[in-house]
């Protein structure tokens, strides 16, 4: 085989893959497996198979077929992808991947919604955790997220609170959220109420100084969380 036939080749064999997915994934808080499954369901469609199963995307993954479905799931609940129906020159419906809500995600200039910025808080955590990161710590996130269904705006104000008790750890960070939850605080307004009327309520309880310091003062409504 000559050169210029390999170099023809390789020009024919191209899938054109937008700079912005990979210089802004992170923010819109995606990680590299969903990525990579946005990226073979691309192939699939260049390739007309407009709905690959499972298990056909999973034989191009590290990811076995049953983790590659529920990746695809968290994939259209976090509005990055959509199954949409369309019809045939026969008459005939069938079901397709769309990837129009991926694009429209990396390519929209609008400011997010309070339920549309996911993405926003992945950055957060890195800035004041001064680092990037881990998968586990992403996951939780998520998790917070897809199966909590709590606010994004509550999840940075548990941020916020930990850095207030300078406990800046994901173990107090979920023990905030749950107990919130437990109390059926669902909003910014009612959790900043509750976690003041706690302080004022610590503060007017605060042992003397000649005593140990009691480390319960930190967040003693969470006791019964461990």
């Amino acid at each position: 085989m000559s050169k210029s036939i390999q170099i023809q080749q390789i020009l024919l064999n191209q899938l054109q893959i937008p700079t912005r997915l990979l210089t802004n994934y992170k923010a819109l808080g995606l990680n590299e497996t969903e990525v990579m499954l946005l990226l073979q369901i691309y192939r699939f469609i260049f390739d007309e198979n407009e709905f690959p199963t499972p298990a056909e995307l999973a034989s191009f993954l590290t990811i076995n077929e049953q983790e590659c479905s529920n990746v695809l799931r968290k994939l259209m609940q976090k509005g990055f992808l959509a199954i949409e129906q369309t019809k045939n020159e026969q008459g005939i419906w069938s079901e397709v991947y769309s990837l129009d809500p991926l694009w429209e995600k990396i390519f929209s200039t609008n400011k997010p919604e309070n339920g549309q910025e996911e993405g926003t808080i992945f950055i957060l955590f890195e800035q004041e955790f001064g680092r990037p990161l881990s998968p586990f710590e992403i996951e939780t996130i998520n998790v917070w997220l897809d199966e909590d269904k709590l606010y994004p705006s509550l999840i940075k104000a548990a941020l916020r609170e930990s850095v207030l008790m300078g406990k800046l750890n994901f173990k107090y960070i979920d023990r905030i959220l749950r107990d919130w939850k437990k109390k059926g605080i669902h909003t910014v307004e009612q959790a900043r109420e509750a976690t003041k009327s706690f302080h004022q309520k610590q503060t007017s309880k605060q042992p003397v100084p000649t005593q140990k310091r009691d480390t319960s003062f930190y967040y003693n409504w969470l006791e019964g969380d461990e």
